[in-house]
């Protein structure tokens, strides 16, 4: 893959090919991280990145889009069959330009949205004040209850008395299922639109293990990585009443022209998550989820809300007396890699947490099953307890490129099926 790097720019190869060792070499625990197959790979570093394509398929502002708009009618017809949706726009760049495409599609600047907040496990984009979308919108926060949830009937009464022109549900950091019913019903009891964010979510939706919210929101943001196994990039799905005006507000109203190289590899990923193999996937990731949460508590660890419905766990750290960022820094160098992160009314700021963010992706893309989460388990809880003994985490890190090195990173999850000849005879 990488011959004509090693060639032109030796250097460049070099930190490449380090990269990849480390990735590797770790157990990568950050849930919003995982590996794709070679196929994305390839179609994300192939000859469609030279290629300007602004606009949209059949009215583009270049020429020399014979291939280019059936690459993107591909991506999107994809992306709707597998999320049953109207429409889908796959040009935004990331997430976050996703979500404020969403805005803009809908309201105006200076009317109010209304999310949950950065403390609670909600992102930046939901109206953080820290945040364009702050600046650019009125922004309104719910927040979780004590125990960590989700209260809905806080939300209502919120909505009720703020009235926001939006709603958004999801999260960045929320470890229990969201019920997009009840914010869609909300949402229309105010007069609101409803902005659904399942950047996080959006592998578990195509497999069917969480509660997809295309039926209940105007609008459905996601990113194409994370549990979706994609390359990096951003995708909105809609109700066609909203076609028009959602593919308006990303071009011409914050993009200029796509990158059609990460398109064909996001195209790629969708006929990915479409098989039987992904949805097996997808189900052993949250068997490792919930698997490792039991053995986490088992071994002193809190839980935010005791467990996990999903791929994410978040650790509360306090009853250990273990700084988060302290922890995730002793981790790192005994090659497990998750995130510091602020657990529910923490009284930390967010630079130095309370707790850990943890996921099963990536792990769960390597073949790893339950029998490993016992063993990540105590890898952890092994680092908790040695935070000032180096040899003890050079120990640690050592047992982990053992455990690494029996679960290769896999280069493709799907067997390719063989095409039927239509001379009697099956064709490679």
């Amino acid at each position: 893959m990488y011959s004509a790097l090693e060639k032109y720019d030796p250097q460049l190869f070099e930190l490449i090919k380090q990269e990849e060792a480390r990735q590797s070499g770790v157990l990568r625990l950050i849930p919003s991280e995982n590996y794709v197959s070679q196929a994305v790979r390839m179609a994300t570093g192939s000859c469609l990145t030279n290629k300007y394509s602004e606009g949209y398929p059949g009215k583009r502002y270049y020429e020399g889009q014979q291939v280019t708009d059936l690459v993107e009618n591909v991506a999107r017809h994809r992306a709707t069959k597998i999320f049953k949706a109207d429409h889908a726009n796959v040009q935004p760049y990331s997430g976050s330009v996703a979500n404020l495409g969403a805005y803009n599609a809908l309201i105006k600047p200076g009317q109010k949205i209304m999310g949950l907040t950065l403390g609670s496990g909600g992102h930046l984009t939901h109206g953080a004040n820290v945040s364009i979308t702050s600046k650019f919108f009125q922004a309104v926060n719910y927040s979780v209850n004590a125990d960590g949830y989700l209260d809905y009937d806080e939300i209502r009464d919120l909505a009720k008395r703020e009235k926001p022109d939006i709603i958004v549900s999801g999260t960045t950091a929320y470890p229990r299922a969201i019920d997009f019913e009840i914010f869609g019903n909300i949402a229309k009891e105010v007069g609101a639109y409803h902005v659904s964010d399942i950047a996080h979510l959006s592998g578990l939706v195509v497999a069917g293990l969480h509660k997809s919210p295309v039926p209940y929101a105007d609008i459905v943001s996601t990113t194409t990585h994370k549990t979706l196994r994609g390359p990096r990039g951003g995708m909105l799905l809609c109700k066609a009443e909203h076609a028009a005006k959602l593919d308006k507000a990303i071009m011409p109203g914050q993009q200029g022209g796509p990158h059609m190289h990460t398109i064909a590899a996001i195209a790629v990923a969708l006929a990915e998550a479409d098989t039987q193999e992904f949805l097996l996937y997808a189900e052993q990731i949250l068997k490792n989820s919930k698997r490792l949460s039991e053995k986490l508590i088992e071994k002193g660890f809190d839980l935010v809300t005791g467990g996990t419905d999903n791929h994410i766990i978040l650790i509360d750290l306090r009853r250990k007396n273990i700084p988060g960022r302290d922890f995730a820094k002793a981790l790192d160098r005994a090659r497990i890699v998750g995130n510091f992160n602020t657990v529910p009314h923490d009284p930390a700021p967010p630079t130095k947490p309370n707790g850990l963010r943890i996921g099963t992706p990536a792990v769960t893309t390597r073949g790893m099953r339950e029998p490993e989460m016992d063993v990540i388990a105590d890898l952890i809880s092994r680092v908790a307890d040695n935070m000032g003994n180096e040899e003890a985490i050079s120990d640690i890190s050592k047992e982990v490129m053992e455990l690494t090195s029996r679960f290769p990173v896999p280069d493709h999850f799907i067997i390719p099926k063989k095409k039927e000849s239509p001379f009697g005879c099956d064709e490679d």
